[in-house]
């Protein structure tokens, strides 16, 4: 007979002895996600391919747990697999994986290159296919039938509706990486792998500054919550999707933008 005793509140978002590795998370959406597991308890990897940013993040990062910080450039394949040995060197388990790191080219459509679709497809869409891949063994260690370990996709709004400025190869590998989550979740599922996918809207990062610069304000004007986003909404999805609260959760993809792409009118 199944146990329907409820977990004690604390107890649903405590990351306590977990392990997890955040992608991109030197900055922008995948620090907010990094500080979010940290300061639930868990221990975090973050990688970049600027050593750099690597170092400056550990330093900020340590004041919330215990974090390291792996310099690799995830568009690489041998990168992720390098990636991957070094985050399972000291332990065979990993419990969380967040895929963030991603690219985007904006250009216009005549001179839109072909290059803007291999570096793009290849960090957004094909590292993290390749990181599942090589960190499955640790995964499938970490998992157990009550309480599986967990993928974390970055996918964005660009894949759930057309946005004003058009990002071609971006919301097209966006959109493959929503459909892999789903595909990766029902075949993981099984080993006790759960996989889901978060669909951002405008948060403050590197990658939105000029548009959020230039139009930030209007942005936040018509999302029906009326703002961007803050570090604590994606810290809070982390956290969430990491924890024992969503155990019963894979193959989705949760929007957290406001409400700007679920509520779009197609106007």
């Amino acid at each position: 007979m199944a146990d329907n005793r409820i977990t004690a509140h604390a107890d649903l978002f405590d990351l306590g002895g977990r392990r997890a590795l955040v992608t991109g998370g030197t900055r922008g959406i995948g620090m907010m996600m990094a500080r979010g597991l940290l300061q639930a308890g868990a221990s975090v990897v973050v990688s970049s391919r600027d050593v750099d940013a690597c170092a400056q993040a550990q330093r900020a990062l340590s004041a919330f747990g215990e974090v390291r910080a792996i310099p690799a450039d995830l568009s690489r394949h041998e990168e992720c697999l390098r990636l991957a040995g070094l985050v399972t060197a000291g332990s065979q388990r990993l419990d969380v994986l967040v895929n963030n790191a991603g690219a985007m080219w904006r250009e216009p459509l005549e001179t839109f290159p072909d290059e803007a679709w291999d570096s793009v497809v290849d960090l957004n869409l094909k590292a993290p296919f390749w990181l599942v891949r090589a960190l499955l063994p640790a995964l499938r260690r970490a998992g157990t039938a009550d309480d599986p370990a967990r993928v974390v996709n970055v996918g964005s709004i660009a894949a759930l509706h057309v946005a004003a400025s058009p990002n071609y190869s971006y919301a097209a590998s966006k959109a493959g990486l929503h459909q892999l989550t789903r595909v990766l979740a029902r075949e993981l599922g099984p080993q006790h792998v759960a996989v889901n996918a978060v669909a951002p809207g405008p948060f403050p990062s590197r990658m939105t500054a000029a548009t959020l610069d230039a139009m930030g304000d209007a942005i936040a004007a018509k999302a029906p919550l009326r703002r961007l986003g803050r570090d604590d909404d994606m810290a809070g999805v982390a956290v969430f999707l990491a924890s024992r609260a969503a155990a019963y959760l894979t193959g989705a993809v949760i929007p957290v933008d406001g409400g700007i792409a679920t509520t779009a009118s197609g106007a």
